[in-house]
């Protein structure tokens, strides 16, 4: 029997908000579309109703808010510069960025867990590897607490 939250918080739910959310930022990045009509677009157009719409738009407004910040600390994990990133990696990458940096709430293990299953369900064949090499050496710097109990 799974565990009864007592946050409000349903897993699930977020899930699949940030699946939503990489879809959106991939439009995003590909098509140069204002944030507000890819927001507006895939409350529209997405199955939303099943998703956490407010972390949705949370994540997507602030990955596009905190892109240069984000893409800066990114920067020192790449073996290249962000923008020869696979665009889909780059969007897991930024999300979970923005999660380990900006959404503190959220524990360091469901953003590494979340993004590594994102990238293997919409990347490419090995970019989940890439992500889970980034964002472990990443966690360990930006959340060293947290990465230091999760390595005993």
């Amino acid at each position: 029997m799974k565990p009864i939250r007592t946050d409000g918080i349903d897993p699930a739910a977020r899930s699949r908000a940030r699946r939503r959310a990489l879809q959106a930022l991939y439009a995003w990045q590909v098509s140069g579309t204002s944030i507000p009509q890819v927001i507006n677009q895939f409350q529209h157009e997405q199955d939303m109703e099943v998703a956490d719409q407010e972390y949705f738009e949370a994540l997507v407004k602030g990955v596009a808010e905190h892109r240069a910040g984000l893409d800066e600390r990114l920067a020192v994990y790449l073996d290249r510069g962000i923008e020869q990133v696979d665009p889909i990696e780059r969007a897991v990458l930024r999300i979970a960025a923005f999660e380990l940096l900006h959404r503190v709430d959220v524990p360091y293990r469901v953003v590494l867990n979340e993004a590594i299953e994102t990238a293997k369900r919409f990347g490419a064949d090995h970019g989940h590897t890439y992500v889970n090499g980034v964002l472990d050496r990443a966690a360990a710097e930006w959340r060293p607490g947290e990465a230091a109990q999760g390595r005993r």
